[in-house]
């Protein structure tokens, strides 16, 4: 089944090119976004601004010319009264024409440049470069930045601020530009009837510029509250939605529409805020804008009684004010929507403008060898500062794991398992001693090539809304669909593979497999990401109860196909089912995050220690670690 797009129609060759001059994507690295926000503008801003300023000039020939057509209509009226009807063509038969020349080919030229700039060159292309620059720069942050915030408030604020930004840029300058051009043409205009009329003129501005100086700061404060609760609201709805089958479960539909509908109150009330003063703002401005035309053509028409002014002066007086009147609704609802795209952008900048907490040193390089691990000395408490028996981290832990050597962590939860290897993949840095992998020191190591180094297969399976193809290609972007296939059978998820169908018909790998992978059983996603991670086939595996969610069937040919997977790689598995682990090399026992024991199976048996009581308070294979973590 083919996607809508595919039967879009063709886009003419003009507008493709046309669509280039601003480069809709970022290429290379980004480098890290201001904080104050007219610096924070020019960072989303950055490679455009030749372009954008070539705009600007065309938005200046239009808004020109506008004044432009109102003068030549003074100018044919002059000469309709100087000639009379008997002369009036034969003498003024090549002004004539070149009024025509300008109202039908380089007035409709200019508007045609200036709407061709807007919606083809500058609009498509500078919405993608934006958002493409701001998600490449949140793709960067840790995981802490993620997990402290909603999946959909971030994705929200990313699109807000490269939408607002976009459109702050585009009215900018078509709206503003344009306008301003229009006032300075028409000063000048006025200024040569008498210059009594320009004065005037530029005294109603100066007041038009104050009243607007008095609103907009304002405007944009309610603008910029109203972007974060709207924000709030797609959380908390995206957070309900991603959690459905929870919200099911324990009935709680009416909690869930009860914190949506108090963030929704909350969204109304500041839109209700900010409709209040855009209200007060357009009619004062309105009051404004009625002066005009009342003042310029008043004093054109005292100029004429005294012979100083013509009529020509008094039509082309009247109709540019009338026209810089009727812009003035124009401008004043641009300049709304300007400065409420303002506040959404900063109030996006605020949330995504932080720099990097966990980056690249300037001097790390690529891994070079997977050749063992060492844990030196490891503290890690997750940024807490109190003492080591508030629980969670890791505590002076020593570990050494030889080339190629499996091990199985075992401990009650809170042991440090799971902290042990966010550590090892450099989600969170130590914050006393190191870790080394094959000898480098993983802080010294570019991230990349340290987690293309481990395959890792968790307990809760990650899946994207993509086909079943798509998510085991995951593991090695680059792989056959041969490759792929073996992957799949190798985990034993083929079979089940081929029988599925998505709601668009598409069937067996091509099947998207939904949201976070809801359309599986737990056992299909884990079955599936043991396959991303044989396709992957990196030296180091990572286990992290990785058949916790199959049935006992199934999993005795998943630990078959683990065994060939672990064959050649430094393994190391985490489990509360100990039967999965007796066959390690060795297995390491945690308690408040330090080692506590060590030694195989069988050794750590004999000693009679945490482990052995571990061993013997399994029931049905299971680790029941809460009874042994009460006592």
């Amino acid at each position: 089944m083919t996607d809508a797009a595919d039967h879009r129609p063709a886009r003419p060759s003009w507008a493709d090119r046309f669509s280039r001059l601003i480069p809709p994507f970022d290429e290379g690295p980004v480098p890290p976004p201001p904080t104050t926000l007219w610096r924070f503008f020019a960072w989303c801003l950055r490679g455009s601004f030749p372009v954008l300023l070539v705009a600007s000039v065309v938005s200046v020939l239009a808004g020109s010319a506008e004044v432009v057509s109102a003068m030549l209509l003074g100018t044919v009226i002059d000469a309709a009264s100087a000639s009379g009807p008997d002369a009036l063509w034969s003498e003024h038969t090549l002004l004539f024409a070149a009024i025509a020349v300008f109202l039908i080919v380089l007035r409709p030229l200019t508007f045609g440049a200036s709407a061709l700039f807007q919606s083809v060159v500058i609009g498509p292309s500078l919405n993608v470069l934006v958002l493409s620059r701001l998600h490449r720069w949140t793709l960067g942050q840790d995981i802490t930045f993620f997990d402290n915030d909603f999946a959909g408030r971030i994705a929200q604020k990313q699109m807000q601020a490269g939408r607002a930004v976009t459109e702050s840029t585009v009215e900018f300058i078509n709206t503003i530009v344009f306008a301003l051009s229009s006032v300075i043409a028409t000063l000048i205009l006025v200024v040569a009837v008498d210059w009594r009329v320009g004065l005037a003129l530029g005294l109603w501005f100066v007041g038009y510029l104050l009243y607007i100086r008095r609103y907009l700061p304002r405007i944009r404060k309610q603008a910029e509250g109203r972007a974060a609760a709207r924000a709030v609201v797609t959380g908390q709805v995206v957070d309900t939605i991603t959690n459905m089958r929870t919200v099911k479960l324990f009935a709680h539909a009416e909690a869930e529409d009860e914190a949506a509908i108090r963030a929704m109150a909350r969204y109304r009330d500041t839109t209700l805020d900010y409709g209040t003063i855009s209200t007060s703002f357009r009619y004062g401005l309105m009051v404004i804008a009625g002066i005009l035309p009342v003042l310029m053509v008043g004093l054109t028409l005292h100029f004429w009684t005294q012979g100083t002014a013509t009529a020509g002066d008094i039509a082309a007086t009247g109709t540019v004010a009338l026209r810089i009147a009727q812009m003035t609704g124009w401008v004043s609802f641009a300049l709304m929507g300007l400065y409420a795209n303002v506040g959404e952008v900063e109030d996006g900048m605020n949330t995504l403008a932080h720099n990097h907490s966990l980056v690249d040193a300037p001097d790390a390089v690529p891994l070079r060898s997977a050749e063992g691990i060492r844990f030196e000395h490891v503290h890690f408490t997750y940024g807490r500062q109190g003492e080591e028996d508030e629980g969670g981290g890791l505590h002076d832990l020593e570990l050494l794991i030889a080339p190629r050597e499996k091990i199985g962590l075992v401990g009650a939860s809170g042991a440090g398992k799971s902290t042990l290897v966010a550590l090892l993949l450099r989600l969170y840095d130590v914050e006393r001693g190191r870790i080394t992998v094959g000898g480098q020191d993983i802080r010294h190591i570019t991230q990349e090539s340290l987690r293309k180094a481990v395959g890792m297969v968790t307990q809760e399976t990650a899946m994207f809304n993509r086909s079943a193809r798509d998510n085991i290609r995951y593991g090695r972007p680059d792989a056959t669909d041969e490759e792929v296939v073996a992957a799949a059978k190798a985990a034993r998820a083929h079979d089940f593979i081929l029988t599925l169908e998505d709601f668009k018909g598409r069937t067996g790998y091509d099947a998207h497999l939904g949201e976070r992978g809801v359309k599986l059983s737990g056992g299909q996603r884990q079955r599936i990401a043991l396959a991303r991670a044989m396709l992957k086939d990196a030296p180091i595996l990572v286990l992290d109860e990785a058949t916790s969610a199959l049935d006992s069937e199934v999993e005795a040919e998943i630990q078959a196909a683990l065994e060939e997977a672990m064959v050649g790689k430094t393994v190391i598995a985490i489990a509360h089912r100990l039967s999965t682990i007796a066959s390690m090399d060795r297995i390491v026992v945690m308690d408040a995050g330090t080692i506590v024991e060590e030694g195989t199976h069988e050794a750590l048996l004999a000693r009679g220690g945490l482990y052995a009581r571990y061993w013997n308070r399994q029931s049905g294979g299971f680790l029941t670690m809460e009874a042994e973590a009460a006592e």
